[in-house]
């Protein structure tokens, strides 16, 4: 198989050795689990229940706020003690709805609908949006939105996005190697409900063996292809993924839909398989727990809202103090103050760096060297860019690629200074947010 790729792009370690191995384990009900009611893009949920009420595993807790927000539902049967701000894996404080376990993991009764392959499009589409699905490779787009593109932006290529690119991650290498016919069936399902004639799994090469099994189970499909990527960072993102695989280039500042593509998370394939035949809610998903200082590292099927230290202690602790927990990648992950926070549906990992690891390193002039415009996937200069956010010049950031930038991280990583780039950058886009606002 010829390995396909983008331009641009960096090569870090992969640092996957610590958990690629490790087989999907379920994790026991927690004691508590916070169900937050920002778990995606978008207007936050709605709670519709109190604190003294009792549910049901699967059961609605909480409705849309608007066309772009989510259902939210209860992971674990027992009462609801709380709601309130609790720490979210972004590091903020977030609304949540705590529910604290019953011990009788009691669920909502689900159907098999065999036939889940012949439901009218809308009905499969009122299924996804009733489970609450959001995508759940990191940007948490609510996936019957995604699954709605306007008439005059039709669909002919649907991708699964099994790249996992981000260091350290396996949870969805895991995921297509013990569930790959339901991934793929989920796939089949976004082909039917977007129109998609021909359907593409984009997989890294250090999966090969994902890679094996998708292709021998597509190969009989004349509409599905296993397409095979270079270990280039960040080929997971959605316009590089898009121009690896297919060759079309989104236009900057443009979706993928503009190119008549829609992409998803393999994940978010398996929870749309899930929602359309058992009418089961996004109430749990995999997680990998990695790192140096991870005791014993693991891919964890685990209840939405469930705390991270809880699932560290089920990976029997750590071997040395904690230096750094970052929430996702260490690329584009978000740093923890503790570990009280709460898994989401976006949450793909935690990584835990001893002391040496997470040693900070002072930050240099710029030393105009262009290693950062060299590899930048996005074809911009994230230093000018940076630079002019550092000295409050918001206009010239914006007509630099400002909101072009995705944060990938590649060019904080390239760069001999040492300058953080992407933080510079992120502070431009919410300085840029506050202007928008206050117009």
């Amino acid at each position: 198989m010829r390995l396909k790729t983008f331009p641009g792009g960096i090569h870090p370690h992969d640092e996957k050795h610590y958990s690629k191995a490790a087989p999907i384990t379920n994790f026991p009900t927690p004691n508590r689990v916070i169900i937050h009611l920002s778990q995606h893009i978008g207007a936050p949920s709605t709670p519709i229940v109190a604190v003294g009420d009792t549910v049901l595993k699967g059961q609605l807790i909480a409705e849309p706020s608007g066309f772009v927000s989510l259902n939210q539902h209860a992971s674990i049967s027992g009462k609801v003690t709380k709601i309130g701000k609790f720490m979210h894996p972004t590091g903020a404080l977030a609304m949540g709805i705590e529910i604290t376990s019953d011990g009788m993991d009691q669920m909502v009764e689900l159907v098999d609908d065999e036939n889940f392959m012949s439901l009218p499009v809308e009905s499969i589409k009122e299924r996804i949006a009733a489970a609450g699905i959001s995508g759940m490779g990191g940007a948490g787009f609510p996936t019957h939105v995604k699954l709605s593109p306007p008439a005059d932006k039709p669909i002919d290529v649907a991708i699964l996005n099994g790249v996992e690119c981000e260091p350290y991650l396996t949870s969805d290498h895991r995921l297509m190697l013990e569930h790959a016919q339901k991934v793929i069936d989920g796939l089949k399902i976004i082909m039917k409900v977007t129109g998609a004639r021909k359907g593409m799994i984009g997989i890294e090469a250090n999966k090969p063996d994902a890679i094996d099994l998708m292709h021998k189970l597509c190969s009989k499909e004349k509409n599905l292809e296993v397409v095979g990527l270079k270990m280039q960072y960040p080929q997971g993102a959605e316009k590089q993924l898009i121009f690896a695989a297919t060759g079309r280039k989104v236009p900057a500042g443009g979706l993928p839909m503009a190119v008549g593509v829609v992409v998803q998370n393999v994940g978010t394939a398996l929870a749309i398989y899930e929602a359309t035949r058992y009418r089961k809610p996004l109430i749990d998903r995999v997680i990998s727990i990695t790192g140096s200082v991870v005791k014993k590292p693991m891919n964890i099927l685990a209840p939405i809202g469930t705390l991270y230290s809880d699932l560290v202690e089920f990976c029997e602790g750590t071997t040395a103090p904690v230096g750094k927990a970052i929430s996702g990648g260490p690329m584009m992950g978000f740093a923890l103050p503790s570990l009280n926070a709460a898994m989401t549906k976006g949450s793909s990992g935690l990584v835990l760096f001893d002391e040496k690891e997470a040693k900070s390193m002072a930050e240099h002039t710029c030393l105009r060297c262009a290693r950062c415009v060299d590899i930048c996937p996005m074809n911009l200069m994230p230093s000018l860019i940076a630079s002019s956010v550092k000295y409050h010049d918001l206009d010239s950031a914006v007509e630099a690629g400002l909101n072009d930038c995705i944060k990938c991280g590649s060019c904080a990583y390239v760069c001999p200074a040492r300058i953080r780039l992407v933080q510079w950058i992120d502070t431009g886009k919410l300085r840029y947010a506050e202007a928008q606002r206050n117009k």
